[in-house]
């Protein structure tokens, strides 16, 4: 299973801020459409990821608040991106590595998506439950009185 396949099974639902944006506007944006991330956009090209993580970081660094903050001063800029033909198993080695959660997933300079490893988690699941299913099947099915050694 690639990431395109992900992607495909997630749907295509992407969900951004600007670097200007303030931290709290994207705090709030985050708990509405319980997202544990955002794509940080500068015009049309992604300048940045958000995710809870670094709000966590910048409002302990911060006494508890997010007043005065901005979205740029706590993103990761330039994230680690993953392309669509990128493996299942090499990208849940990758997030593992790179202890992220999320991954932008990029053809070139085009963003596709990001995934999450629960993404990854209910895709490797699924595709599990369909190779399962057929496996039955053909055990069902196996022709009677045929020898297996």
């Amino acid at each position: 299973m690639q990431v395109r396949e992900i992607l495909r099974v997630k749907g295509a639902s992407l969900y951004t801020a600007s670097s200007e944006q303030s931290l709290a506007s994207a705090v709030d944006l985050m708990a509405r459409l319980d997202a544990g991330s955002l794509v940080v956009m500068e015009g049309e090209k992604m300048a940045g990821m958000l995710t809870f993580r670094e709000v966590l970081a910048a409002i302990a660094a911060h006494g508890g608040s997010t007043d005065g903050l901005e979205v740029g001063e706590v993103m990761v800029r330039d994230p680690v991106t993953v392309a669509p033909t990128v493996e299942a198993n090499d990208l849940r080695r990758l997030m593992i590595e790179k202890h992220m959660r999320y991954l932008p997933v990029t053809d070139g300079e085009q963003l596709l998506g990001v995934i999450s490893f629960l993404d990854v988690a209910k895709a490797v699941l699924e595709e599990q439950g369909f190779e399962n299913k057929m496996l039955k099947s053909y055990i069902k099915n196996w022709p009677e009185g045929t020898a297996t050694a």
